[in-house]
């Protein structure tokens, strides 16, 4: 029986995938935003099965995204491998929601997958997506979409290329525009593929939300013109909003060792009953395509929709060591599931040596804060999951808080948090901002001043989020009326955000104090729906 692969591949906030064979071995790269270490790696030998390998951007010096805007920084990298050496090609989006695109796209290098990776070289900025093409003649090319920020002008211009130097790390030569896109609009994620003497332009188109689509253009020429495929696109969900996947888009190919092609892209997971509110992020799938005798791409299981599961190639299977639900915090290195707000780790905010068994984070800045927050999470996955954690935390006012958050970015989120004020003593609560507006529930406040440690739960079913905390971890008492988990989705209240939710630990000192909290475990576990 053929084996399948269930669709998302990678749950969560995992998207933009970049989507390469080298040999035996296969590995998508993703966007990770303003989560910190930029860019996520994950390899397969099956395409079955997936275990997160490496994050790439793991120093200030390769990329700093303090002060950047949420949703913005690190956006689609694109993995490439040619004679032993991988490329990888990303922005770091300074500036995104004004008319103007402040946009830095680098180029790193390694002969290791797992690094050491080069210094991040700069190579141009008009617009975001980039990839790096290696044609067969040994010359290599830089894609991107470029933004027109000027009035009366289409914003996404078209796809423009320039030849890159590898001698002297620098775009050389005259910019080509390729091709404009179709229709549909919103042309970006160009990737390139040569394939029987043809150049093959794939392209996201449509926009990130519900009109996502994967759309292809060719040309025997690598300068174009390129011709759009008549029946485009190859893959969407904009026709069928009641389609469990929604906003598919943003494909990456590849060929396997026995000559089968099969495409990943993003999709999301919306909340039943909505096409738009997905607090899960937008997720990596894979389609198996085909070419048709006229060479043109199509989905194999035919038609536009994206299939949940998939027919995988006859590969041997080679599984992986699942990531534990529970981390007792007894390794002296933070685990690879981890990612911070947009600096390093460093044991001037974090450590896992000063108390063993213990992870300790020292207050720094607020929630609203684009800079130096104390916070260590990890992408919500489920709509039926447990997050939990235990935590030895002495607040002596009001400015110092610690606990488990739930967080979109700063202006949408769910906080379990203990703090201590002149009338109460020490308190535990949860704190809710949607929107920007800032909101102590006082129903959801209860005095803790004879309590040692706090056990903090959230539990998270369809729709519905309920905070727990409990003394001893035995008794637990509800401390809200179930909570809305769209609140916490990429375009709820009509912003556009990337990134999904995470679960996470958090402290902060507003008086630049920098009072510990003490966290003894993280628990997250998946349940049944």
């Amino acid at each position: 029986m053929t084996r399948q692969i269930v669709n998302p591949i990678l749950k969560g906030c995992h998207p933009d995938p970049s989507f390469i064979r080298v040999e035996d071995n296969y590995y998508i790269a993703t966007s990770t935003f303003e989560w910190f270490p930029g860019v996520e790696i994950h390899h397969s030998r099956d395409l079955v099965n997936w275990q997160l390998l490496t994050r790439v951007l793991t120093e200030s010096s390769q990329v700093d995204l303090r002060g950047n805007g949420s949703s913005a920084s690190i956006w689609a990298p694109a993995l490439s491998h040619d004679n032993g050496i991988y490329y990888l090609i990303f922005t770091d989006v300074k500036a995104r929601h004004s008319v103007y695109k402040d946009l830095h796209n680098y180029l790193i290098t390694a002969t290791n997958i797992q690094g050491p990776w080069s210094t991040p070289v700069r190579l141009n900025g008009s617009g975001f997506d980039p990839f790096l093409f290696h044609d067969s003649d040994g010359r290599k090319w830089m894609l991107n979409m470029r933004w027109d920020f000027r009035k009366n002008h289409n914003n996404f211009s078209g796809i423009v290329m320039q030849e890159y130097d590898q001698e002297i790390g620098k775009l050389t030569g005259p910019v080509h525009e390729l091709y404009k896109g179709t229709p549909t609009g919103i042309t970006e994620g160009p990737q390139l593929y040569k394939k029987d003497g043809l150049y093959y332009l794939l392209i996201a188109e449509g926009g990130t939300g519900v009109n996502h689509m994967v759309t292809m253009a060719r040309s025997s020429k690598l300068t174009g013109p390129y011709e759009t495929d008549p029946n485009y696109p190859i893959m969407t969900t904009a026709h069928d909003l009641t389609f469990p996947f929604q906003q598919a888009g943003h494909g990456s190919l590849v060929e396997t060792q026995t000559g089968e092609w099969y495409m990943a892209h993003l999709c999301t997971r919306p909340i039943p009953g909505t096409a738009n509110l997905n607090p899960l992020g937008r997720e990596t799938a894979i389609q198996r395509c085909e070419w048709t005798p006229d060479g043109w791409l199509r989905l194999s299981h035919e038609g536009k929709l994206p299939a949940l599961t998939v027919p995988a190639p006859e590969l041997p299977s080679h599984p992986f060591a699942a990531l534990p639900e529970h981390d007792d915090f007894s390794s002296d290195t933070i685990g690879l599931q981890y990612q911070s707000l947009r600096v390093p780790f460093d044991e001037s905010w974090i450590s896992l040596s000063e108390r063993p068994g213990y992870l300790r984070l020292r207050g720094r800045e607020s929630l609203s804060s684009l800079f130096e927050q104390s916070m260590i999470g990890c992408p919500i996955q489920h709509f039926a999951c447990s997050i939990s954690t235990c935590m030895e935390f002495e607040p002596e006012n009001f400015m110092q808080m610690a606990g488990l958050v739930l967080y979109y970015d700063e202006r949408d989120y769910y906080y379990l948090r203990v703090t201590s004020d002149e009338i109460r003593g020490k308190s535990l609560g949860v704190v809710c901002c949607a929107g920007g507006k800032y909101e102590e529930i006082s129903s959801m406040q209860i005095s803790v001043k004879d309590w040692d440690v706090y056990y903090l739960r959230a539990d998270i079913s369809g729709r519905d989020i309920v905070f727990y905390a409990s003394p001893n971890g035995l008794k637990w008492t509800p401390l809200c009326t179930p909570l809305d988990f769209g609140t916490l989705s990429d375009e709820h209240g009509g912003k556009l955000g990337f990134t999904g939710a995470y679960a996470c630990l958090c402290a902060q000192d507003l008086d630049q104090q920098s009072q510990p909290a003490y966290f003894d475990f993280f628990e997250y576990k998946e349940l049944t729906e």
